[in-house]
């Protein structure tokens, strides 16, 4: 048996959790936000959109089933969603320090040390979540030493663009169709990429800051990603140009609010944000609703979308809005996540949509 180290979780406004270490043992500090979802923590944390936070899994056990190995299929890890873990911390209840399954090759802990990422268990996550629900996800950090200064300012990650922190540095071309599209990596998941090249569609993969507008491709993807999609000026921008251009447009996640804005409509912080895999959105002027997997702390304001724009998709539970859509031109947006990887996939029907309407 290791010896157990003692860490902490603190938040902001100075209430302290106490566990013990795993992973890499360091002091970390972000946004702290919690998720919901039950499986897929291989996935979870090697999501782009957690750059910047400290993840809180409210599911009591993890590591159970290790981690798999790192394979790779047309240049993409199989089973990760980018080519390392995204998360600056994670928290959870009860860590499993003996995995099963057919496919591991090491455990969540010896995968976070490798990586340099701490962890903590041992904590009470329903009592951080329920904090998180009542005060809104808040700046923390993991310490180790409980002595440690602990009042002093954390730098809000919210604060930077943390879409070119993610973002490749060179265009990437994945080639399969005849068909091309151009990819705005804003922190795209690798599920979204599997998805288009599994349609038969290429998609050439530039930075978020590319000018893409001279490129020959039949339509526009602007992916998901993490952080306040205001501060994604140059992307927003040349997705305005795009939109006047009259290119098929799909944004997912950050990049659904980044066709918003470059629309003319305004986004907002939400209190705690959408992070899990069983998010009811409801299809406007429809009786359909799916269930989505999602990760997110903005949202579109859809009260503030032109004329010629109409909200596609609402939240079932806190009725924020989940996509939106043009009256007559081939622009769309998903606050959630179609490609799934952790999730359902029953909403992967907006990929054949925008596969249709390409040039």
């Amino acid at each position: 048996m290791k010896e157990k180290i003692k860490a902490f979780l603190v938040l902001a406004d100075g209430t302290k959790y106490s566990g013990y270490i795993f992973g890499s043992a360091k002091d970390i500090d972000g946004e702290v936000v919690f998720n919901t979802g039950m499986v897929g923590y291989p996935e979870t944390l090697t999501d782009p959109s957690y750059n910047g936070q400290i993840l809180v899994f409210t599911y009591p056990l993890i590591g159970n089933y290790g981690v798999p190995a790192k394979e790779k299929n047309n240049n993409l890890l199989t089973n990760f969603e980018s080519d390392k873990i995204q998360v600056r911390g994670v928290i959870v209840s009860d860590y499993s320090q003996h995995y099963s399954h057919w496919d591991a090759v090491q455990s969540l802990d010896e995968w976070m040390k490798s990586e340099s990422t701490p962890g903590i268990y041992g904590i009470d996550t329903r009592a951080v979540t329920r904090k998180l629900r009542e005060s809104g996800s808040m700046l923390g950090r993991i310490v180790l030493d409980e002595s440690l200064e602990t009042n002093c300012e954390i730098a809000d990650p919210n604060k930077k663009n943390l879409a070119s922190e993610v973002s490749i540095n060179e265009p990437y071309l994945y080639e399969k169709g005849k068909k091309k599209i151009v990819l705005v990596d804003c922190g795209v998941k690798n599920n979204i990429i599997r998805a288009f090249l599994g349609r038969d569609i290429s998609v050439l993969r530039v930075p978020h800051d590319f000018d893409f507008l001279n490129i020959d491709a039949e339509g526009v993807l602007i992916s998901n990603g993490p952080g306040d999609p205001e501060k994604c000026e140059k992307t927003i921008d040349s997705t305005r140009k795009a939109i006047k251009k009259g290119l098929p447009i799909l944004g997912i996640c950050l990049g659904s609010q980044i066709l918003a804005l470059a629309a003319g409509a305004r986004t907002f912080k939400l209190k705690y944000g959408h992070r899990s895999h069983n998010q009811p959105v409801n299809e406007m002027g429809t009786r359909r609703c799916f269930i989505t997997s999602q990760n997110h702390g903005y949202a579109i304001d859809s009260n503030t979308l032109p004329e010629d724009w109409r909200e596609w998709f609402n939240n079932d539970n806190d009725g924020t809005n989940e996509g939106i859509m043009h009256i007559s031109k081939p622009f769309f947006g998903a606050q959630f996540h179609p490609e799934a990887s952790p999730g359902p996939d029953d909403t992967e029907f907006i990929f054949d949509m925008f596969v249709r309407a390409l040039r």
